[in-house]
């Protein structure tokens, strides 16, 4: 194995920001932001909007996603309208 071509492998929390759970993983990933964690040591934080503890088929409840504008605005840009496809 070729020296210093790898990624840092190290402790990272990963917050889901819709449940405020938080759970410490290995990672690679990148980030700027630390967090102290419960063993009062501070560790690399990552942000993330969907985990166990708020995906449907963990939870088993729907979440409502606000995307309506998201689609509006690519059937604007592409010119499609409700019922016709691209194709």
């Amino acid at each position: 194995m070729k020296r210093d071509i790898h990624p840092e492998y190290r402790e990272v929390v990963f917050q889901d920001m819709s449940t405020d759970f938080s759970f410490m993983s290995r990672s690679t990933v990148a980030t700027d932001e630390t967090i102290t964690w419960q063993d009062g040591k501070e560790y690399p934080l990552v942000k993330v909007e969907v985990s166990s503890r708020s995906h449907p088929f963990f939870t088993g409840k729907q979440r409502v996603v606000q995307s309506g504008g998201q689609v509006d605005r690519f059937r604007k840009r592409f010119g499609m309208t409700r019922g016709t496809s691209a194709g």
